[in-house]
């Protein structure tokens, strides 16, 4: 392995190579880029790196073995010693940051020169000198030995060369756990009494103090506040989305197909795909909308994504301008949003109601919505509603982005025909993913556009992605498609994920039914349900909820005006076992409520 020391950020402190090289080890040892355990390079390969002597770098570990930092094996070589023996991460942070200042200070004040001989000559008098121009003025101590005569794998130290005038302008700074004319002692190192070695780092590069300000599209994006994923705690329920149980994911099928994909004896690993994505699989979506959804595509027309969100955020940014209007539904997916303000465009919001959004003459040119499945409530758009907004579209000169974000899984009733497929003007933009009905880990979108549309989407496309990732599973994706695997996947997991909506639907019911009033559906993979208390009761419920080893979303994340509460409960993780578990939780949670009034 590799491992980058900041080998020539020491060399500006310290006058001798083997006091650079050992400050160097030694931060990295403390600072956690070399972990307990990791194999050291050999004196030979050491001293062949760093152009100094063998007997200089065998001095150097002879340093590190004294101070414990390292340790020997006869016949092995030489090791960084055991985690246990680090201090704790903020007594390690704290300490470099009080260094790093004094050490800044060493570099940039003329005076500082004399301050990393001091620690030097103190060395020097100890009876350690660089020897990098004298082979024969040191010897190989036991250290330097027991690497030498080790094999296999081990870490090898790139050098990374920063003039010092460069260094100083990058904002890196450098620390040296207190050395700084302090003598060295008998355990073997500069000492670093009244700080903690743990002090001994190097700080990444930082931006100029005065700072650069921001693009108006990163304050933008700064001022919204974007989640990130965060694993569950263990025996913790949630009731967020957190994909599927895999249990149920043919994986014999999919490795099949990712062996197919990679050619034989790996010969379609360096294929590479245009920024539209594979080509084969952008067919076999076609093929399967034609059937499933009644849409008319061709492979021409649909450009592949990483994630749906990531088509989203390239069609706000090509098609509005800074103070264009778009309309979203309210409550609606805070994803879209987000893509829609930090694009620089101004939020329309489209009232929801029972039958997902109501039609309006809205002054825009650009409409994002849910109809076969209205996020979150789950309402489905009737068939005159949907030609009220294509006839809107047609008077307005605008588009409509329809994400089908989860209508793969329906388990009552027909499917509608989505907007794309009643569309007769390239009106549309229709949205799918496989993350979904998949895996959450496979991040795959795709859009469906109209023909004068293409053009820019590849082009912005390739900005962001020259080289399309996920080939692999792109071209495994197809194969699945092509030999039924998909299709029969989705049956399977329609049945399960019917059976699980139909026991926490009637696990709602029975024991939270004088809290939640879920709403009707025969689709998707959570179920949405109005709050039948106060909003204070909501407030105190989730939060006794979280004490009780469970949670749900909070559906006011997808609502911009104010609304009555309500959750969202998603299931598809979730076995029977865990369902009852958790709706058991959240009733213990509603008694600590009521036990505390």
């Amino acid at each position: 392995m590799n491992f980058t020391l900041p080998y020539d950020q020491y060399l500006m402190v310290h006058r001798y190579k083997y006091l650079a090289l050992y400050h160097a080890l030694r931060a990295a040892i403390l600072g956690g880029t070399l972990p307990g355990g990791t194999r050291l390079p050999s004196t030979r390969k050491l001293a062949e790196l760093y152009l100094m002597s063998r007997g200089s770098a065998s001095q150097v570990y002879d340093m590190l073995l004294a101070d414990g930092y390292i340790r020997t094996e006869t016949g092995r070589g030489t090791f960084v010693a055991d985690d246990s023996f680090y201090p704790a991460e903020g007594e390690r942070g704290k300490a470099a940051a009080q260094e790093a200042e004094s050490v800044d200070a060493a570099l940039k004040e003329p005076e500082s020169a004399d301050a990393g001989t001091a620690v030097d000559a103190a060395c020097d008098g100890a009876g350690m000198t660089e020897s990098a121009d004298r082979p024969d003025c040191a010897e190989a101590g036991k250290a330097g030995a027991a690497a030498d005569s080790g094999c296999g794998t081990q870490a090898v130290f790139a050098r990374p060369v920063l003039k010092p005038a460069a260094s100083a302008k990058a904002g890196y700074s450098v620390t040296t756990a207190g050395t700084i004319g302090k003598a060295y002692t008998a355990g073997g190192a500069c000492g670093a009494s009244g700080t903690s070695d743990a002090a001994s780092l190097v700080s990444l590069p930082t931006a100029p103090s005065a700072g650069l300000p921001l693009s108006s599209w990163g304050n933008r994006l700064m001022q919204r506040h974007i989640s990130i994923y965060e694993p569950a705690e263990e025996d913790f329920i949630s009731f967020r989305s957190r994909g599927m149980l895999m249990e149920h994911f043919p994986y014999a099928e999919w490795r099949s197909a990712l062996k197919y994909a990679g050619g034989k004896s790996g010969g379609l690993l360096e294929s590479y795909c245009p920024p539209q994505g594979e080509e084969s699989l952008r067919r076999a979506i076609a093929a399967h909308l034609r059937v499933t959804r009644g849409i008319r595509a061709e492979a021409e027309q649909i450009v592949l994504f990483s994630g749906s969100m990531q088509g989203i955020v390239l069609l706000a940014q090509l098609l509005l301008e800074p103070g264009s209007p778009a309309v979203v539904e309210d409550p609606g997916f805070h994803g879209i949003r987000r893509a829609v303000e930090i694009s620089g465009g101004k939020l329309l919001l489209g009232k929801v109601d029972e039958s997902g959004l109501v039609p309006e003459d809205w002054a825009a040119r650009l409409l994002f919505v849910t109809p076969s499945r209205q996020f979150p409530t789950g309402a489905v758009l009737p068939l005159d509603r949907r030609r009220r907004l294509l006839e809107w579209a047609r008077r307005q000169q605008a588009l409509i982005v329809e994400d089908d974000y989860d209508s793969e899984f329906r388990w009552g009733g027909r499917p509608i025909e989505p907007l794309k497929a009643l569309d007769r003007e390239e009106r549309v933009i229709y949205i799918g993913s496989f993350s979904n009905s998949m895996f959450s880990g496979l991040r795959l979108g795709y859009a469906v556009l109209p023909p004068w549309l293409i053009k820019p989407v590849t082009a912005a496309k390739a900005l962001y992605e020259p080289l399309p990732g996920g080939q692999l599973e792109q071209r495994a994706l197809a194969r699945f498609m092509h030999t039924g695997g998909y299709s029969r996947h989705l049956r399977r997991m329609t049945r399960v994920y019917g059976e699980r909506a139909r026991i926490l639907r009637s696990l709602l019911s029975e024991r939270l039914g004088l809290l939640f009033e879920p709403l009707p559906g025969d689709a998707g993979l959570h179920i949405y349900a109005r709050w039948r208390r106060s909003g204070a009761e909501f407030a105190a419920f989730r939060a006794a909820s979280l004490r009780r080893g469970t949670d749900f979303r909070d559906a006011a994340l997808y609502r911009v005006a104010p609304g009555l509460p309500a959750a969202c409960f998603s299931f598809a993780h979730l076995d029977s076992g865990q369902l009852e578990k958790g709706i058991n939780r959240l009733l213990l949670a509603w008694k600590d409520v009521q036990n505390r009034t």
